[in-house]
């Protein structure tokens, strides 16, 4: 998805009177027009999809990590409405690998590496994380990395 299509998605919320919808893209352009100034490219930079990718991910995890403290501290009323959020950011994202593509995925990169045992297992990681970016959840491929070596 690039930051034009977002735009067009905002115009079509807002038509449609899809007020959580319109909340999510509005932040994430605010998020993204962050990201071109952090970068650089001033406030009018446009991001390149790995980038773009990269700010929707961020967000992803922001709105879980929040159903997860808002559930732990008893406020599942709170929760509800990151949930809605996550739902639509979801619907942005690269279609996620099961596990078991994660799992091919690892004993491939493990063969082309060269790791057989622990000490390799951090290389192995990083390197699958840069593979798998945006397509896998970090914690389950960390669980199968860490499954590999038990």
């Amino acid at each position: 998805m690039t930051q034009a299509e977002l735009k067009e998605a905002m115009k079509a919320a807002m038509k449609a009177k899809e007020p959580v919808k319109l909340n999510v893209i509005r932040g994430l352009l605010s998020a993204m027009t962050n990201e071109a100034v952090t970068k650089g490219k001033g406030p009018d930079g446009v991001l390149t999809e790995d980038e773009v990718l990269s700010v929707i991910i961020r967000a992803s995890k922001q709105r879980k990590d929040s159903i997860e403290q808002f559930e732990k501290g008893g406020r599942p009323e709170l929760a509800v409405s990151e949930k809605e959020e996550l739902a639509i950011l979801e619907t942005m994202l690269p279609a996620q690998m099961s596990q078991e593509e994660i799992i091919a995925a690892a004993k491939a990169k493990a063969a082309e590496l060269g790791v057989t045992d622990k000490t390799g297992a951090n290389k192995l990681m990083g390197m699958l994380m840069k593979d798998l970016k945006g397509k896998a959840d970090g914690n389950a491929v960390k669980a199968v990395v860490d499954g590999m070596f038990a």
